[in-house]
């Protein structure tokens, strides 16, 4: 009897292993393409991956519906949802494009009982929407994340702070949020004492009073990160004071002509990540050496300033700047920083720049970097090699060549390119945003041939021609997801390029030479499951340095994806679904 007990057990998904076992190996499989992978073993592993997975994360809204989600996912504690693509961050996409995360709430309102974690990132919230899940989930949700979202106001989180009790993550950083008042913040210093993480940063949320901040942090004992917008720092004495254990703090403003009154302010002795929003040298010093993140991004510092912050922070694992850091800087990173595992150097104002110079002192003195998104003025390809030689925990590289008029050292960059990727076998995310003539074809087939890992990819003005892409195409077998801007590709090659690559699931490209019958040869790369839509050639008014008027023409942009929901059907005026039908 005993062995017909073991042979019911085992003979049912032919594994050998018991479903006590499998549940309690399934929760520790991180990686969602391993998740994906093992429910594909048998009928029995399918279900009970169904049934025990805790997190999903939707990478793209339109890839699948709410009710497939619930059907799959029913126990699901945790949902992550990307709406618009990442150009909308730059205003390439139109306003009206898309990404309301109506359906989504309403499903997680009605039927997903579980959950207790919510992330919606680029996305196009309504107040009412905010009602909805306060009521239906405000006892029970403990994370609510609006990631670069818009489209609500103030009276939306006024449900959440008086309904959500419970909650102890509450971000909105970078949503564009209409203000009325600061009733919502005060509902949740009245309602809540286990908030944990209060994010309102790069925000235009000003009427906050700083009473509810402290009241915030008397209440809530394990309040870890708070982030909020503008604030004196002065004002924040009282909070300072009541936050014990306050780890992260970013947002507070310092007045140089008031520089004698800030010895009254005394930091949490726990605060390790740090950045406020000029310049802040004077109280910074004291515990520079304690940080292991700064966010420099609104300080107001020259690269003098930044050599000798920096040098006091041994302990320094993110930094996030502009490039008025400057080769100086980068080498002071080089010599003080050896821990920095994060560094993030955005285009900034002024004569300061990132060139080769910085990036190679940087490579041979930071070992353990693993991620670097970086403006430069200047490239070679020897500075691209010793990044390749030495950072071998690379995982994420980011480039951006900046647009000035000054002659760039050495192009192309092909040999530089490939030395890189050869090096850095860990790479898992490329971006390359160059200028024309930067990276020929060769060098395109070369990124081709060395990504074997890449699952993103973002590429801005590369390769000469078809026969580029079509190389390029040949290889990166893991990647998922392709971006390109100023391409000079046509719609054959690129329709061709996407039915070559293994895994394409999602492409996006603006700016393409398009077939005489618009969207035409883009057809050939049409099938079961794959949506194809084109964004039409349309003008921006926009304003330049000076506050002067500035009409911007976005070229065309081609969105294709993988989707189980069927082609859209709110689509606005500016695109057009291409039917492979028709």
């Amino acid at each position: 009897m005993e062995d017909d007990n073991k042979l019911h057990r085992t003979a049912s998904f032919n594994t050998g292993m018991p479903d006590a076992v499998l549940k309690c190996v399934l929760p520790y499989v991180q990686d969602p393409r391993d998740s994906a992978s093992s429910s594909l073993v048998s009928r029995r592993w399918y279900e009970l991956d169904s049934s025990s997975r805790k997190h999903i994360t939707i990478a793209f809204c339109y890839t699948t519906t709410t009710d497939r989600l619930r059907r799959r996912f029913p126990a699901l504690e945790s949902l992550k949802v990307k709406g618009k693509p990442r150009a909308a961050m730059f205003n390439l996409i139109p306003g009206d494009w898309g990404g309301y995360v109506t359906p989504w709430v309403h499903e997680v309102a009605a039927n997903l009982d579980c959950l207790k974690s919510l992330h919606f990132r680029r996305m196009i919230v309504r107040d009412s929407d905010l009602e909805v899940l306060a009521r239906s989930r405000g006892g029970v949700l403990q994370d609510l994340k609006l990631d670069k979202c818009s489209g609500f106001s103030t009276d939306g989180l006024l449900h959440i702070g008086r309904m959500c009790r419970q909650l102890r993550t509450l971000c909105l950083e970078e949503s564009s949020i209409v203000e009325r008042d600061g009733q919502w913040l005060h509902e949740i210093a009245m309602n809540n004492s286990v908030l944990e993480t209060l994010n309102f940063y790069r925000t235009d949320l000003v009427q906050v009073s700083f009473e509810d901040l402290e009241r915030i942090a008397r209440n809530c004992c394990n309040l870890t990160s708070v982030k909020i917008s503008h604030c004196e720092i002065l004002d924040l004495v009282g909070f300072f004071h009541a936050a014990a254990v306050l780890e992260e703090f970013c947002g507070g403003s310092f007045n140089n002509e008031q520089s004698d009154r800030y010895n009254a302010v005394t930091f949490p002795q726990r605060l390790c990540r740090l950045g406020l929003r000029s310049h802040i040298m004077p109280i910074v010093f004291p515990f520079a050496s304690l940080l292991k993140k700064l966010d420099l991004l609104d300080a107001l510092l020259d690269t003098e300033d930044h050599c000798l912050l920096i040098q006091r922070c041994p302990n320094l694992e993110v930094l996030e700047t502009r490039s008025v850091i400057g080769d100086r800087g980068l080498e002071a990173l080089a010599q003080s920083c050896k821990k920095l595992k994060r560094l993030r150097i955005e285009r900034g104002s002024g004569n300061s720049a990132v060139s080769h110079r910085g990036l190679t002192a940087l490579a041979q003195g930071c070992l353990e970097l693993e991620y670097i998104a970086v403006y430069v003025s200047d490239i070679t390809n020897a500075s691209l090699e010793s990044i390749g030689n030495y950072l071998k925990n690379l995982c994420d590289f980011r480039l951006a060549l900046l647009d000035r008029e000054e002659r760039i050292t050495e192009l192309p960059i092909d040999d530089g390119v490939r030395a890189l990727l050869r090096g850095c076998e860990k790479l898992r995310r490329l971006a390359l945003y160059l200028r024309p003539g930067s990276l020929t074809d060769v060098g395109l087939g070369y990124i081709g041939q060395h990504s074997p890992n890449v699952r993103w990819m973002f590429l801005g003005y590369v390769g000469g021609s078809d026969t580029g892409l079509l190389e390029f195409s040949k290889g990166c077998p893991s990647l998922q997801k392709l971006e390109m801007m100023g391409c000079c590709f046509s719609e054959r090659s690129l329709a061709h390029a996407a039915l070559q690559l293994p895994s394409l699931r999602y492409l996006w490209v603006q700016g393409y030479k398009a077939s005489l019958q618009s969207g035409h040869d883009l057809l050939a790369m049409a099938r079961p499951c794959w949506n194809i839509e084109l964004i039409s050639t349309r003008r921006v008014i926009t304003t330049d340095q000076v506050g002067e008027a500035v009409v911007l023409e976005h070229p065309a942009q081609i969105l294709a994806y993988y989707s189980l929901a069927g082609p859209r059907t709110d689509f606005p005026d500016t695109v057009i679904p291409l039917d492979p039908v028709l």
